[in-house]
């Protein structure tokens, strides 16, 4: 194996904490999530007796943990509830974003890296460790989000986001100094990294972006999606790659088809697990 390729592997598994035992999150923390996105997980009643258990092991510098990030999962849909991983995507979709980039840079396209929704940060990361590994200096990797989780859904504007409770889910809000701070531990943190920090309403139409070879989309909403699209595909070079993380979610998988009947376009599109896909933009 190249040494290009070792590093690469080393960085996408210390990402998702391959390289040690997972012990899952502290079922405190599960417990204070079962009122946003993942308050399907546990039935109230055995939630309710768990915290008791767990209140009882404090007394005594216990605690529970709550396991529920199998092996498959992380090869086929990701880490649902990581505590100490950098990334929720799957080893799938980080092999992808190699892919993609490996693609862009033996064939000289032009462009940019960016995603749209980073939470940890550890795709951008990844992409920054691309560029490091085959020493590409003159490519930026954008790293947009608001830095405080998702917005509030916009039923005026994007009525499909209606009963949306993302913007519940405080696990999803993770502050850019956090992100900077994975940057840093990787040391991946430099000029080749540039922040876009707000709600995607605000920030996309201005971004200081000319063009993209990698279009990554994790915003999980019909509006969030819609926005990127509408303003970054247009940025996208042709033979540049857009991949959409939350395909398997019906708002964003709307947005998406409804964004294609817009600009009437049809690509060819990938399945890379069982929640994302790609398409290589043709023209």
């Amino acid at each position: 194996m190249r040494i290009e390729w070792r590093y690469l592997d080393l960085i996408k598994k210390a990402l998702l904490y391959l390289l040690w035992k997972d012990p899952g999150m502290p079922f405190s923390v599960a417990y204070n999530m079962r009122q946003g996105g993942f308050r399907d997980y546990i039935a109230e009643s055995e939630m309710e007796t768990l915290k008791n258990f767990d209140n009882y092991l404090n007394q005594f510098n216990l605690y529970l943990m709550f396991d529920c990030n199998s092996e498959n999962s992380t090869k086929n849909f990701g880490k649902m509830l990581p505590h100490l991983s950098d990334s929720m995507i799957s080893l799938k979709r980080f092999d992808n974003i190699q892919y993609c980039a490996e693609y862009i840079l033996q064939n000289d396209i032009p462009g940019d890296f960016i995603e749209t929704g980073v939470w940890r940060g550890g795709a951008c990361i990844f992409m920054r460790a691309i560029l490091e590994a085959y020493g590409i200096k003159d490519r930026k990797v954008f790293v947009a989000d608001s830095f405080k989780g998702l917005p509030s859904p916009d039923t005026s504007k994007y009525p499909q986001d209606a009963g949306d409770y993302l913007h519940e889910t405080a696990f999803l809000a993770v502050d850019r100094a956090t992100v900077e701070s994975r940057f840093a531990a990787y040391n991946l943190l430099d000029s080749q990294v540039r922040f876009i920090e707000g709600w995607f309403e605000d920030t996309m139409p201005s971004a200081p972006i000319d063009n993209l070879a990698i279009l990554r989309l994790d915003g999980d909403m019909y509006g969030s999606t819609m926005i990127v699209l509408e303003n970054l595909y247009p940025k996208l070079s042709p033979g540049g790659f857009c991949i959409i993380d939350d395909y398997c979610l019906p708002k964003c998988r709307q947005a998406v088809h409804d964004y294609f009947e817009k600009v009437s376009i049809s690509p060819s599109l990938i399945t890379v697990d069982n929640s994302c896909i790609y398409w290589q933009k043709q023209n």
